[in-house]
C-alpha cells in the first residue's frame, strides 16, 4: 500500500532536503570543500526548514490543517531560500556582482601571532566564482534547484485531497 498523497510529496521534500544539507556538509568534511559566505547562509533554509516539514509529516494525520500551514511555511522558506541561491548562481555566472563581503570565515583574534596564524592559515572563499562543477552546475546552482523543488513539492502536499490524510 503506498502512502496518501498528503505524505508522498512533503515526504519527499525531506528526503530530497535531508540529502542536499548531507551532501553540503560531506563536500565540506570529507571533500574538503570549503564553503562561502553565501554557501553558509543556504544551509540556513535547510537548519529551520526542514524541522517544519518534519513535524507537518508528523502531525498530518491527527492535525491535518496544521499540517498544511506547516508545509506551506516550509514551502515558503525554501522558495524564499532558492532566491538567495539563485543570486549566488547569478554572481558565480557573471551576471551581476556577488556580495563584496564574501571572502572568509570569521576568526577570533586575540594577539598579533593569532592575526598572523589565522592570515596565514586562512583560504579565502569568493562566492562569484565556482570552485565545482558538477554535471555542468556548480553547488550554488544544484542549490537553487533543490530548494525549488523541496518547495514545490512541500507546497504539493498542501492541495492533497483531505480523505487521503485519513
Amino acid at each position: 500500500m503506498s502512502a496518501p498523497a498528503a505524505l508522498r510529496a512533503p515526504g519527499l521534500a525531506l528526503l530530497a532536503g535531508i540529502f542536499a544539507i548531507t551532501a553540503a556538509w560531506g563536500f565540506q568534511i570529507i571533500g574538503g570543500y570549503l564553503p562561502c559566505k553565501l554557501c553558509l547562509e543556504e544551509r540556513l533554509f535547510y537548519y529551520v526548514g526542514l524541522p517544519i516539514l518534519l513535524v507537518g509529516i508528523l502531525l498530518s494525520k491527527r492535525m491535518p490543517r496544521l499540517a498544511r500551514l506547516l508545509y506551506f511555511v516550509g514551502g515558503a522558506i525554501f522558495l524564499g531560500g532558492s532566491v538567495l541561491a539563485g543570486y549566488h548562481t547569478g554572481a558565480e555566472w557573471k551576471l551581476w556582482e556577488g556580495p563584496s563581503d564574501c571572502g572568509g570565515a570569521p576568526t577570533v583574534v586575540n594577539s598579533a601571532a593569532d592575526l598572523m596564524a589565522a592570515v596565514k592559515g586562512t583560504r579565502l572563499v569568493s562566492c562569484s566564482e565556482a570552485t565545482i562543477s558538477l554535471f555542468g552546475l556548480s553547488f550554488a546552482g544544484w542549490d537553487t534547484l533543490s530548494m525549488l523543488f523541496i518547495g514545490l513539492m512541500s507546497w504539493r502536499g498542501i492541495f492533497a485531497r483531505r480523505d487521503a490524510l485519513i
